[in-house]
């Protein structure tokens, strides 16, 4: 693709979903317009995002060429394929390799989503059945992982870019369900840390105590105590 490309992202500065494309986009050294949905938490969407997303109304919402593209794996897939010549790759070459991927992305993805809110919006027998859930989930993800520095061995890859934004609410996780993510699962969290070393991942992923203090306020908002 020529330079002249436009492209435009519109997220929200929590949403691990809008990070996963943020990196996503700067290993692949795709420049682009980040716009923020300021009033998100207001549930007050900016007319943009109705119109490019009418269906869910969601970020993250990746503009190219001024067609949308919505939902993060998605937009992952489309990053791969309309950037396939910029590197590094994003899917491995190899059909297994990629369903293995693909299988494990999917994988995360239905977990994860409901026992990560399950963690700090709710109480008592829920909230531990969550962690539990949380940590057996990282627990077969460290199995996958083994002594590889990336899922993918030398290759920091999809399920790399589809997880590691989840690590700056570990800390959060943690806060509310009184655990420790690094003692449960310490390959995760060395993970985490050779990811962190990455430019695309350190500029993309937010301060954890700024996340911690977002849920407090949503918390608030929604009258959870």
């Amino acid at each position: 693709m020529g330079d002249g490309d436009e492209v435009v992202l519109v997220g929200f500065w929590t949403s691990p979903y809008v990070m996963r494309v943020k990196i996503a986009l700067a290993e692949k050294g795709v420049h682009y317009l980040y716009l923020e949905e300021e009033h998100l938490l207001q549930n007050n969407k900016s007319p943009l995002l109705l119109e490019v997303n009418p269906v869910h109304q969601k970020v993250p919402v990746l503009i190219h060429n001024n067609k949308p593209v919505c939902e993060s794996l998605i937009i992952l897939q489309y990053i791969a394929d309309v950037w396939s010549d910029h590197k590094p790759p994003l899917l491995s070459e190899d059909p297994y390799r990629r369903s293995k991927e693909r299988f494990w992305v999917d994988f995360f993805n239905k977990e994860i989503a409901d026992c990560g809110r399950r963690m700090w919006a709710s109480k008592g027998a829920d909230q531990e059945a969550a962690k539990n859930e949380f940590v057996e989930v990282l627990k077969l993800l460290e199995g996958e992982l083994g002594e590889k520095p990336y899922f993918e061995g030398d290759r920091f890859g999809l399920l790399d870019v589809t997880l590691v934004p989840f690590a700056c609410r570990f800390y959060t996780y943690e806060m509310f369900c009184n655990f420790s993510v690094e003692k449960e699962c310490p390959k995760i969290m060395q993970w985490v840390k050779r990811c962190s070393l990455r430019e695309s991942v350190s500029k993309t992923l937010p301060d954890k105590y700024k996340v911690y203090d977002f849920v407090l306020e949503v918390k608030k908002m929604l009258g959870i105590n």
